[in-house]
């Protein structure tokens, strides 16, 4: 089977063919050791079903203290479940959801955001580098008031976004302040939350509910789980009865203590911090590798952990000749490297090297 993005074609016998090395996504990555400590000691006894355990607890507790506040943690078995039910616990089916146009919810959810909310409509906005503007917002919220029309009742950003720029603490602001002058909510969809928070050097409550966020989709699964994502509302009310979505969306784990437990070695001694750091600095080793390959430009400002590249169609071939995997969905000729907790600067090196040498022979040609 072919992924998309990926080639199986066999490569020339000049090239030195290695095992398949992974930087399309932090989904590649394994489960880090930390929360590997976890999983295994909540397999040492029975517990409670149905996040009635002792871990779901500690874990939640844990991530109160992470964020300064007394919020409701929720936990589901994956992204696409959070942000569609997050989502749809902030608006009614006809209401609109103010997002960028490539946004994951837009792109990549198949209709969940739509379909968990009985129909709600996302309302996509095309403005640079991957980010909503407060003009952007407005413009959608004043496009039309006519009943006709979903009324917008949330804006849902990406923090790191889709091309991995980051919103500074001010613009979270200033879209916090055009929301509150339209009476619209805030998702997050924090897929990378962990490297952005590692970037800006800021704390997790900073870049939340300080900046006005009403709920988080916090990852762990691109920070170092097998699985697993919390759903954090900063405000209960809108967490109301917000178990019997997840029960009815297939989403309450019995033996939830598998997808909680794991959080705490993330948690515990800010080892989801420390994963991030480490992803975040192996993206800007391979960005400050390219910089003077001539034939590849960088796309987007690198920062965070994902690396977008504008490489030749030849020199594409090249790299997945010798076993890289990458996507190519942001336009022609863009490529998409994401380094997660456990690349190694040995691998980021090698990629660099082939690079060169793919572009040396896309010259020659």
């Amino acid at each position: 089977m072919t992924t998309p993005g990926f080639s199986n074609t066999v490569a020339p016998s000049d090239i030195a063919i290695a095992s398949p090395r992974f930087l399309a996504s932090d989904n590649t990555s394994g489960i880090c050791p930390e929360a590997m400590h976890y999983l295994l000691q909540a397999n040492e006894q029975d517990d409670l079903a149905y996040g009635n355990d002792v871990w779901t607890e500690r874990a939640s507790s844990h991530f109160r203290t992470l964020f300064e506040a007394d919020c409701e943690i929720f936990f589901v078995f994956n992204g696409t479940a959070a942000n569609s039910l997050a989502l749809a616990s902030l608006c009614q089916s006809y209401h609109g959801v103010i997002c960028h146009q490539l946004a994951h919810i837009e792109t990549d959810e198949c209709g969940g955001p739509e379909f968990f909310s009985n129909g709600s409509k996302l309302l996509p906005v095309d403005t640079p580098m991957g980010k909503l503007t407060p003009e952007g917002i407005a413009s959608v919220v004043t496009r039309r008031n006519d009943i006709h029309y979903p009324r917008p009742k949330v804006v849902s950003i990406t923090q790191a976004t889709e091309v991995g720029t980051l919103y500074s603490l001010d613009e979270l602001q200033a879209i916090r302040e055009v929301a509150d002058q339209h009476d619209l909510r805030i998702h997050m969809d924090g897929a990378r939350f962990a490297n952005a928070c590692a970037s800006l050097n800021v704390t997790p409550a900073e870049m939340t509910w300080k900046a006005g966020v009403d709920v988080l989709c916090f990852s762990g699964t691109k920070n170092g789980l097998a699985f697993g994502e919390a759903i954090v509302f900063f405000d209960r009310e809108l967490a109301r009865d917000f178990e019997y979505r997840c029960k009815q969306a297939g989403q309450l784990a019995s033996k939830m203590r598998f997808v909680s437990a794991p959080w705490l070695g993330l948690l515990e001694n800010n080892v989801w911090l420390a994963n991030a750091r480490h992803a975040n600095a192996m993206a800007r080793r391979l960005v400050n590798g390219v910089h003077d390959i001539d034939g590849i430009e960088v796309m987007f400002p690198v920062q965070a952990n994902s690396v977008f590249l504008e490489v030749p169609a030849s020199a594409q071939q090249y790299l997945r000749d010798c076993g890289w995997t990458f996507y190519t969905f942001i336009g022609e000729g863009g490529v998409r490297f994401v380094c997660s907790w456990n690349t190694s600067e040995t691998l980021i090196d090698a990629l660099v090297a082939d690079l060169r040498q793919a572009l040396a022979q896309h010259a020659q040609q």
